[in-house]
């Protein structure tokens, strides 16, 4: 499936619920997650026809998250039914992390693909503040669960902030000597309310990338990119196991190579994270529409979807909209 813009969109992020069992503060607002009812949010059946839909179009990757997918009770038996389907090359889960401990074999055993643990402090007190009363034990040992269990890569998603986790980046680059974990520092992006609440802590890659290289040589990871690779710009520390990446969400667009559509768990299909379009596909799903319906919806998203965002990393940035991340499914 390729956009006005000739770029292939191969990649559906599908939200399977906006409950999460932490309240990290770039993600959900001060005040507490405003949750969704029960009876709104997909059905396991429901997102299982729209994915295979979406694989006749040409999705060929699959990402499930939240919130917090693994709260979401039968998850495992929705991955498993998810892996089955014909087409799909790729099916990995975004997590905090906290249950991973406990799923781990199950979620190998499911065909689980690759992992990606959000972590945004190694220090005990610093990881407690930020998701608002999170256990970094129990990311760590759920870390080491799929580690053990042979998942790889391992990614690590570190949203940078100034002021908070700024002087752990070599405590995060030196996961990667021993560890073939790959470590992927995420400039910080104001979606939803939250935005007020991170004024002046936006950090870029580029001063990331600086304070590395002042300790190692940052060695670029030059490799035929598949189609459905993401946008993270990949290097290593010399003799390291793993790698380190870069995602320039705000300070240097990507926007050219976007190749993902995302299912909110509420059933609207978005073409763009810095966008409030959005296309309804559960009302007419549960109107008892045809498959072409559902199709079409698919292809007017695409067709829809922009050829960049406007959000800047400049002065006290704001960017306001209906939904806040942990709504949207990142």
């Amino acid at each position: 499936m390729y956009d006005n813009y000739q770029r292939d969109i191969n990649y559906l992020r599908v939200s399977i619920t906006d409950r999460c069992n932490l309240r990290c503060r770039y993600c959900v607002p001060k005040e507490g997650l405003s949750l969704i009812g029960h009876d709104d949010i997909l059905r396991y059946e429901e997102i299982l026809r729209i994915v295979r839909i979406a694989v006749g179009l040409g999705i060929a990757k699959v990402r499930v998250t939240g919130g917090e997918p693994l709260v979401r009770r039968g998850v495992i038996t929705f991955m498993t039914a998810l892996k089955v389907i014909p087409g799909i090359e790729d099916l990995s889960l975004t997590t905090n992390g906290i249950l991973l401990e406990r799923y781990a074999a199950d979620l190998r055993a499911a065909g689980v693909c690759r992992l990606n643990i959000s972590l945004d402090s190694l220090n005990r007190e610093k990881y407690y503040y930020i998701t608002r009363g999170g256990s970094l034990a129990n990311a760590l040992r759920g870390i080491d669960a799929v580690f053990e269990q042979g998942f790889a890569p391992i990614k690590i998603n570190v949203v940078a902030m100034k002021g908070f986790n700024d002087d752990e980046i070599l405590d995060f680059a030196h996961l990667t000597l021993s560890r073939p974990f790959q470590v992927r520092f995420i400039e910080l992006m104001p979606v939803g309310h939250t935005g007020r609440d991170n004024l002046g802590k936006y950090l870029a890659c580029e001063e990331i990338m600086g304070t590395i290289e002042r300790n190692y040589p940052l060695l670029p990871v030059n490799g035929a990119r598949d189609r459905t690779d993401g946008p993270a710009r990949i290097y290593r520390i010399d003799g390291g196991a793993g790698e380190i990446g870069f995602i320039t969400a705000m300070s240097s667009h990507f926007c050219h190579q976007c190749n993902r559509l995302r299912l909110t768990a509420e059933g609207h299909l978005r073409s763009c994270l810095f966008s409030d379009a959005e296309i309804d596909l559960k009302g007419p799903l549960r109107s008892g529409c045809g498959d072409d319906r559902i199709e079409a919806l698919i292809k007017e998203a695409i067709a829809n979807k922009p050829r960049k965002h406007e959000i800047r990393p400049e002065g006290n940035y704001i960017r306001e909209c209906g939904k806040n991340m942990s709504a949207i499914g990142g």
